[in-house]
């Protein structure tokens, strides 16, 4: 049996959020099986003036390697309408990152662990929520750990009441 890897990945939306945060993550289910998610956070557009978005992290074991786990959300986002732009923070529809794989820290074929764990909360909080005593392989602290010290008041998140619906 090929060796599964452990990954956390980012969901994002912040255009027909409901709509497009399903739509991916029963495209993520149907690629990856059984998924396990932290809850669902509205937090403000970071880095643009946009509308709030949603953001939670999933948790996913896989045999494939960084850059087919990197291909299939990139399918994913284009078949859910995601138009790609220069701009690094823009409106989107769905935005899927590889935030880890396994204990892995590497600059190619994509920077692992993502830089943004540790400065941005919508990435933060959902990962100390789902797995917070997972150490972050770069700075060797638990996920809950990195939480409780992060300090950006400005980084506003409020927990939503979604359940929802993989099958």
């Amino acid at each position: 049996m090929p060796q599964q890897h452990h990954i956390l990945i980012s969901i994002g939306s912040n255009i027909n959020r409901e709509y497009y945060t399903q739509r991916g993550l029963q495209a993520l289910h149907n690629a990856f099986a059984e998924l396990t998610l932290s809850p669902t956070y509205e937090t403000a557009a970071v880095g643009f003036n946009g509308s709030p978005f949603y953001n939670l992290v999933a948790s996913a074991y896989t045999d494939l390697s960084i850059t087919e786990v990197n291909a299939v959300f990139k399918q994913i986002e284009q078949d859910n309408d995601r138009v790609r732009s220069e701009e690094k923070y823009a409106a989107r529809t769905l935005d899927i990152d590889l935030l880890t794989y396994d204990d892995v820290v590497s600059i190619e074929p994509i920077v692992l662990p993502r830089p943004e764990i540790t400065f941005h909360a919508f990435c933060l909080r959902p990962m100390a929520d789902l797995v917070p005593d997972l150490i972050h392989p770069g700075t060797g602290q638990t996920y809950q750990a990195m939480w409780d010290a992060f300090s950006a008041p400005e980084q506003k998140l409020w927990q939503v009441d979604i359940q929802w619906s993989i099958s």
